[in-house]
C-alpha cells in the first residue's frame, strides 16, 4: 500500500472514528505531532558524522550478533 493510499484511508477513518478511538490515536502520535520542528541540516550532518565515526572506530554490533543477544535475552540470560 502506498503512502498516499494510507494517508487517504487514515483521513477517511478519522472522520468517522468515535472520540475514544481518536484520543487513543492522538495519544499514540502526540509526541510527534507536538514536536516543534525538524532538526537543522547542520545538526543532521553533525549526528551523521558522529555515527560514521562510531562505525569507523568499530563501535557497532552486527545484525548476527544482535540476533544472538536477543535470543539470550529471551532465554533469560544477562549477557
Amino acid at each position: 500500500m502506498t503512502a498516499v493510499t494510507i494517508r487517504k484511508k487514515l483521513m477517511d477513518y478519522m472522520q468517522v472514528a468515535n472520540d475514544k478511538k481518536l484520543k487513543a490515536i492522538y495519544t499514540l502520535l502526540e509526541e510527534e505531532i507536538e514536536q516543534e520542528g525538524k532538526i537543522s541540516l547542520a545538526q543532521y550532518n553533525k549526528e551523521l558524522e558522529a555515527a560514521e565515526a562510531e562505525y569507523a572506530n568499530g563501535d557497532f554490533i552486527t545484525h548476527t550478533a544482535m540476533k544472538k543477544k536477543i535470543k539470550e535475552w529471551k532465554a533469560g540470560g544477562t549477557k
